[in-house]
């Protein structure tokens, strides 16, 4: 990797231009990151804490919280310290490292909703077969697979980008991405943009193939149950279906804005920022608190002894007050 020493740190000018935008900005990026930590937390100490919650499902969803944070905690502090501070400048190696990580959620948020999916289809479809096919160790092995092959290829593509000599060094992006900054180079950068398309339709397309088919699988069984059956599978369905739309929209959205040869309007690049790191992390736990049951009752349950403890120390500190 270059060093950030002999290379000169990349400028984001979009920064430069916000005007009195700015600290709407500031306080959108705040808000956001800040409820979606908050939340995020909240559901992974619920699922970890509750032993009835101990199951595939919500181990996924666990995953899918820590790849959350991991995505918002990688660009919004930093958006926040650009804005904040009005430096507009990072050095070649964090902006790289950025891009490692912002890769490596991107994949995660991807395959865990696909192996979400999956889950829901071996539940409803496969019922009876569920807890030998879902076994704790597979879906270890799966999760592992996800981490280490996104890990491996977003490294190859980190390696790649900081290879290229550059002969620019200013953007109009609020964050650091591997096409942005290969656009920078002096020379072509083919191996890059189809290796960065490779994963792109490894990682987005591989895992809607499996979304789709599990969801095929399932209103096909639906469809021949009872109403109430009909209810419960979409009650449960209905929340990671939503969490999948929502996040495709974005992710193609922000794929097709990097990949435009004319420059995109200043309001548009920061919604699509926003709209990919910010707003799912926060959307998604909510959506699952909302819509599933155990989740909201082991919540309450957490709430309601909490208060009970705080009220029996109360109890006894006015006793011990007393004597």
């Amino acid at each position: 990797m270059n060093s950030s020493v002999s290379t000169p740190p990349i400028d984001f000018r979009i920064y430069g231009s916000l005007g009195l935008d700015q600290f709407a900005l500031v306080v959108c990026v705040f808000v956001f990151y800040i409820s979606g930590l908050c939340v995020n937390v909240v559901l992974v100490v619920v699922v970890c804490v509750e032993s009835r919650l101990h199951r595939p499902m919500y181990v996924l969803l666990v995953n899918l919280s820590l790849s959350g944070l991991m995505g918002s905690s990688s660009v919004c502090p930093i958006v926040l310290r650009h804005l904040v501070s009005g430096c507009r400048e990072t050095s070649l190696t964090g902006c790289l490292t950025q891009v490692f990580f912002t890769n490596v959620y991107a994949g995660c948020m991807f395959c865990i909703l696909a192996l979400m999916a999956y889950d829901r289809y071996v539940s409803i479809c496969k019922p009876l077969l569920y807890h030998s096919i879902m076994t704790p160790v597979k879906v270890t092995l799966m999760l592992t697979l996800v981490y280490v092959s996104l890990s491996c290829s977003s490294a190859v593509q980190v390696y790649l980008t900081s290879s290229i000599p550059l002969c620019e060094h200013a953007v109009d992006k609020l964050i650091c991405d591997s096409l942005v900054i290969s656009k920078l180079s002096c020379k072509r950068t083919t191996l890059i943009s189809v290796f960065g398309l490779c994963c792109a339709v490894c990682v987005i397309i591989f895992p809607c193939v499996l979304v789709l088919l599990s969801y095929l699988h399932i209103f096909k069984v639906t469809l021949r149950s009872s109403p109430e059956g009909r209810r419960r599978a979409l009650q449960t369905c209905a929340p990671h279906l939503l969490t999948f739309l929502n996040f495709s929209v974005a992710s193609f959205f922000g794929v097709v804005s990097s990949r435009l040869t004319y420059e995109v309007p200043k309001a548009v690049n920061i919604f699509i920022c926003m709209n990919f790191f910010a707003i799912p992390p926060l959307l998604h736990p909510i959506i699952y608190g909302i819509k599933m049951k155990e989740i909201r009752q082991s919540l309450n349950k957490m709430i309601k002894d909490k208060i009970l403890q705080l009220r029996v120390c109360q109890d006894l500190r006015q006793t011990v007050k007393k004597v």
